[in-house]
């Protein structure tokens, strides 16, 4: 027993004042002023979250007083009011709270009645949850367990708190804390914005290596029907069918910024720098969600709710930049076609140039920095809306240096792909009006949201927990955490305690 602990019971504060006034001696002592800075400084944080214990296990002791006086002086159909029927008074029951501070006691008084299960008033006053960690200690848990691994959240808890959560607690909290993510965005209206500013969506998709059994069913059984070289490790083409896909979406609002083909890429051999290259858009009020549990055309139509709400009356410019993916393009135009939305779809630029880099590659060594103004050539033509014309000229060229076959790899596939989104290719229309023609924002969100946590050396998911991490790394984005933790622990104490409290005493001395 320490030496506060045994202080007088009458006053529910008297261990946290006896505790003070020991770390106040303890700090006092000559040897202690002869300590180093840092293990006072320990001492300090360790005796100061102690104290913060206590001070809340009286508030709580002081509570438990002033309930168990007002019930005892009620009579029995006043107590059956209260209760629903339950005329029995028992005080002294307990149960514990893990919190940010330690673990506390929690007494309060049960209304009993046979065949009914004890009603305990103190818990709707003091919204309990249902189980032992608290609503602050559940906070702290998802912004830790966001961050980095659950490993590295216990240990961060653990230094803050103590012994308050295990690994598996932890897993489950931030599960529970995801669960209303989507009532929370169905509510919120966005700032509305002026006619002329754009209206900017993207899609894209992001593997995450799940747990066998959390595999999409295709995908389950192309593993399952996988062969392999060894017992301990995949070898060469082994990591296939291992990964189930996310689909994210990203919306944001910005100004038109006119630009031409050099202010976007240099042109040949390099700026001269007698010319600054005009800005792009700049995105504002950007929105994130990702789901690996919902199918892609749930992650767009909630893509375009987030975009109606900023737009309910279709008055602003839709664009929607897309990489290709054929999937993708299907949904999108069916769901604008849905809503009776007219969209503006742009082929992301930063894809194009990479199917141009591939096919620098079947003239050029790697190394070889004439490449990059070869990739630069034809990229400006390409942004000067000439894409049959750059089509016939890597046509042209691959045949005049006779490539044939496998050499040719790079400009067959480079030329596809042009070939068939020829429709969404009119960069030199796009720039002109002032459109964004690059989707840097939803690659950020698919190296923010997955691969910074999600991709973690080792890592396997299951549905409900990569879907938990991905909607609250989201919302942590989308700077809306503090505003959902709000709603969130309203609406947890709504579904624990949904029928008003009928009491009619107070708790108050």
């Amino acid at each position: 027993m320490t030496p506060y602990e045994d202080a007088a019971m009458a006053d529910p504060f008297a261990r946290a004042v006896s505790c003070l006034t020991s770390l106040i001696a303890g700090f006092s002592r000559p040897d202690a002023l002869r300590l180093p800075h840092d293990q006072v400084e320990e001492q300090a944080a360790a005796g100061g979250r102690e104290m913060a214990r206590l001070l809340l296990q009286g508030h709580l002791d002081l509570r438990a007083e002033q309930e168990a006086q007002a019930l005892t002086a009620l009579d029995a159909p006043g107590r059956a009011q209260i209760g629903a029927g339950r005329r029995r008074l028992e005080t002294g029951h307990r149960r514990e709270l893990a919190t940010v501070v330690g673990t506390v006691t929690v007494t309060r008084c049960a209304l009993r009645a046979p065949g009914l299960s004890n009603l305990y008033p103190a818990d709707r006053l003091l919204a309990l949850p249902r189980e032992r960690h608290s609503l602050g200690l559940r906070r702290l848990a998802v912004l830790e367990a966001v961050r980095g691994s659950y490993d590295g959240a216990l240990d961060a808890i653990g230094r803050s708190c103590g012994n308050v959560v295990g690994k598996r607690q932890l897993e489950h909290l931030v599960q529970t804390a995801a669960t209303d993510t989507a009532a929370f965005y169905s509510a919120r209206i966005p700032a509305p914005a002026g006619a002329a500013t754009l209206l900017v969506l993207s899609v894209d998709g992001k593997g995450i290596v799940m747990r066998p059994e959390h595999l999409r069913a295709e995908t389950a059984r192309a593993a399952q029907r996988a062969r392999h070289v060894f017992r301990t490790r995949l070898s060469k083409g082994e990591k296939a069918n291992r990964k189930r896909m996310a689909t994210l979406a990203c919306v944001y609002d910005t100004d038109p910024a006119v630009r031409r083909p050099h202010d976007v890429i240099a042109p040949p051999g390099g700026r001269t720098g007698n010319r600054r290259p005009r800005p792009g858009p700049v995105a504002v009020h950007k929105w994130l969600t990702g789901s690996v549990e919902q199918d892609p055309a749930q992650v767009i139509a909630s893509a375009f709710d987030q975009a109606e709400a900023r737009d309910p009356e279709h008055r602003r410019t839709w664009i929607v930049l897309v990489d290709g993916a054929r999937h993708q393009l299907g949904l999108l135009q069916a769901e604008a076609t849905r809503r009776g939305t007219k969209i503006h779809i742009v082929l992301d630029i930063v894809h194009v140039l990479e199917k141009l880099w591939a096919a620098a590659r079947c003239f050029y060594a790697p190394a070889d920095p004439d490449a990059e103004g070869w990739v630069a050539t034809h990229a400006a033509r390409l942004l000067n809306g000439a894409t049959a014309d750059t089509v016939t000229a890597l046509n042209t060229e691959a045949d005049r240096h006779d490539l044939a076959g496998d050499q040719r790899t790079g400009i067959d596939t480079c030329v596809r792909y042009l070939d068939n989104n020829a429709d969404f290719l009119h960069y030199d229309q796009a720039l002109a009006r002032g459109w964004p023609i690059g989707s840097g924002a939803i690659e950020g969100a698919a190296r923010h949201l997955v691969a910074d946590r999600l991709a973690i050396t080792g890592s396997r998911w299951s549905v409900p927990g990569a879907e938990a991490l991905l909607q609250l790394r989201a919302i942590i984005s989308n700077g809306d955490f503090t505003a959902y933790w709000r709603h969130h622990t309203r609406e947890e104490t709504m579904r624990l305690y949904p029928r008003p409290d009928q009491a009619d005493y107070s708790l108050a001395a």
